[in-house]
């Protein structure tokens, strides 16, 4: 394993004047997506392990949504035509004379996923989950079960990873979380799961648009959709000054028009109802958001294998990398990790690791950086087992 460390005379990101930060909700089509992948790939998996003792190779991690219709009034509507929403895959689907049914499997955790995070898009009625997963080509299939005890990459990819979040990325994250809680579900249930985030920091003033879902049958009339929308931006303010002297400024549903009768009313709680789609990979990052100030991969970590794939794995140990060294080096203002495989070698063995910090004197020494990597590293082909537990964040 090639450890290379560059150490950068320049500002930090929040030194900089401007910063654009984007934070997509777990309703959001793209989310959708995301979710529909990885809860497929962790259903995959914990199937594999129980019949087999083993995970099998599979990458699920192609999806697309096609929005549906929907007609929608103060105080309720209706979806005419269903969102229409497509995996796409490989997977083992025969083990010896047995067949797998991999696309009830699939299909039966994406239902299970809508029915439990998304309270009023009902599976079945409002969606049409449609799979095209298909087995793996022999290569791929024979690089993966060469090995298990240390798995060998199916891929040669990359992951990427930073340290710390500005106060910017912090609230961006924060803010979508807070408006997704249950506790604020329980409290104004009109406010729906597709909720987008984004931010503008200028200096020391931070520009929040958010774009949030409202549930028309709780909304009688433009009064009450007005309430709730002053409900969304006292909240966002709430998150923005418990996290950061930055100054807000908030606008929620910029596009509504009352004049014209532009509300963003749903009746599902997300815009996949009408006229917006979705596909995997063009929502959040690993760490949760959207950060074109920073370095990224446009790898998408959902829906692929979590004992083999380097997009996936490479990307969470990037970021611990990155966390461990922030911990560990009081001289460190910000740390960038790069991390690429090669396919075929074992996952423990990237075939180079980049590291970029900006340092506020030296930065720390190669030993420790060395360190910190080797121990990372070798804990890659563990992650699986806290991946299909939901105990790592993918979005």
């Amino acid at each position: 394993m090639d450890i290379i460390t560059t150490y950068l005379p320049q500002k930090t990101v929040s030194e900089l004047p401007v910063e654009f930060v984007e934070r997509k909700g777990k309703g959001h089509p793209d989310s959708i997506c995301d979710s529909a992948s990885e809860e497929a790939s962790i259903a995959l998996s914990k199937y594999y392990l129980n019949k087999y003792g083993r995970i099998l190779h599979h990458n699920v991690d192609k999806a697309v949504l096609a929005g549906g219709q929907s007609r929608v009034t103060f105080g309720g509507g209706e979806v005419i035509v269903p969102i229409y929403l497509l995996l796409v895959g490989r997977a083992v689907k025969q083990v010896d004379s047995e067949q797998i049914s991999v696309d009830d499997i699939v299909v039966r955790a994406v239902n299970d996923w809508i029915g439990k995070e998304m309270r009023f898009l009902k599976p079945d009625v409002h969606i049409v989950i449609d799979t095209k997963i298909r087995p793996g080509s022999p290569d791929l299939v024979k690089n993966f079960e060469k090995s298990y005890s240390i798995p060998s990459a199916n891929d040669t990819s990359f992951g990427v990873g930073f340290a710390p979040f500005t106060d910017t990325e912090l609230v961006t994250l924060k803010v979508e979380q807070h408006l997704n809680s249950p506790k604020i579900k329980d409290e104004y249930p009109a406010i729906g799961e597709d909720i987008k985030v984004m931010s503008i920091r200028k200096e020391n003033t931070l520009k929040l648009t958010i774009a949030c879902a409202l549930i028309s049958k709780f909304i009688s009339n433009v009064d009450e959709y007005e309430k709730y929308k002053n409900i969304v931006k006292k909240e966002v303010e709430y998150i923005v000054e418990q996290n950061t002297k930055l100054k807000p400024v908030v606008t929620v549903n910029a596009a509504d028009e009352y004049k014209k009768g532009i509300y963003y009313l749903t009746v599902t709680g997300t815009s996949s109802e009408h006229g917006d789609d979705g596909q995997v990979g063009r929502g959040n990052r690993f760490n949760g958001l959207i950060t074109p100030y920073r370095n990224m991969t446009l790898e998408a970590t959902t829906g692929k294998n979590p004992l083999t794939h380097p997009g996936k794995l490479y990307s969470i140990a990037s970021q611990r990398i990155c966390n461990k060294i922030l911990e560990e080096s009081e001289d460190v203002k910000e740390v960038y990790c790069y991390m690429v495989s090669k396919i075929g070698n074992p996952i423990t063995e990237p075939n180079t690791v980049h590291l970029k910090i900006i340092p506020y004197n030296k930065g720390p020494d190669e030993g420790t950086i060395q360190s910190i990597v080797n121990e990372v590293v070798e804990q890659v082909p563990h992650l699986w087992k806290d991946i299909i537990e939901k105990k790592i964040s993918l979005f």
